[in-house]
């Protein structure tokens, strides 16, 4: 029993032995995997710094600043833990931290696949800007003024004071209508008049002159009267002016002061 004993306190004494040379003769690496992680985490921090300097530079977006920022930053200090790791000589460690972090990257990319597009939509938005900030847009069925834009998502204000928050692939992915990159946006107006005897030339003559005081019509290009169809007794006018697209509102009251423009004279003229 006693024999038994012995031989089993031997066995542990040896391996605590063989253990403690082992730990001593690792000491160095120790002290040098140790400067190895410290000097990584200020690196990381430097380049977050730099990193979230430059790309605010670029994109004007603080929150892409810094999610940049904080992916340069993780990426420096994983690639010191991983040298620190081959420093101590366990790079069965290191195999298996990749392994591990290539499923775990593949299953949260699976799961959260709808997040990541908007993310990724973001982030191409960011740097493409079909729109900004104060811009007014039609996207999705919506047309309002720009508010906000995040990575993950588009507020807009719409035109009845709503807010509207508009995931960024379903920007991305669909038709965008920038309003305030447009100057000028033509407007036609069709309707129809008897087919009366020497009539056209009176109507296009009034209609000219009717147009000439109405605000926000383009200074290029001059609106323009033309018959485009006989239809039985009637002849089909269309009038075509080019509007000061500032605001959505401001064209939509332009196009109705131009209607009310065009019934005034005509009824005057006793043509309609």
């Amino acid at each position: 029993m006693n024999t038994d004993t012995s031989n089993w306190g031997d066995l542990i004494f040896d391996k605590l032995h063989r253990w403690t040379a082992a730990g001593i003769k690792m000491l160095p690496n120790m002290a040098v995997a140790a400067l190895v992680v410290i000097a990584f985490f200020f690196l990381a921090r430097l380049i977050k710094l730099l990193v979230y300097k430059f790309v605010l530079k670029v994109s004007h977006t603080p929150a892409l600043s810094g999610l940049f920022a904080n992916l340069i930053s993780v990426l420096v200090t994983l690639i010191g833990l991983f040298v620190a790791l081959d420093v101590l000589k366990l790079e069965k460690a290191v195999s298996s931290l990749l392994a591990g972090a290539g499923i775990i990257g593949l299953a949260l990319g699976f799961a959260f696949q709808d997040l990541t597009a908007n993310f990724i939509s973001g982030i191409f938005i960011t740097f493409r800007r079909p729109f900004e900030v104060g811009h007014q847009i039609e996207t999705n069925g919506f047309t309002g003024n720009v508010e906000e834009i995040q990575l993950r998502s588009t507020l807009i204000r719409t035109m009845d004071g709503l807010h509207v928050i508009i995931p960024n692939k379903e920007i991305f992915q669909k038709p965008i209508i920038n309003h305030s990159l447009t100057p000028e946006r033509r407007a036609e107006i069709t309707f129809n008049v008897p087919a009366v005897h020497d009539s056209t030339l009176q109507i296009k003559q009034l209609i000219t002159a009717a147009l000439k005081d109405v605000d926000n019509l383009s200074e290029k290009q001059e609106p323009a009267v033309y018959f485009s169809n006989i239809d039985g007794a009637n002849l089909k006018v269309t009038v075509s002016c080019w509007i000061i697209n500032q605001d959505i509102r401001t064209f939509e009251n332009t196009k109705n002061e131009i209607i009310i423009k065009i019934t005034t004279v005509l009824k005057d003229g006793k043509l309609i």
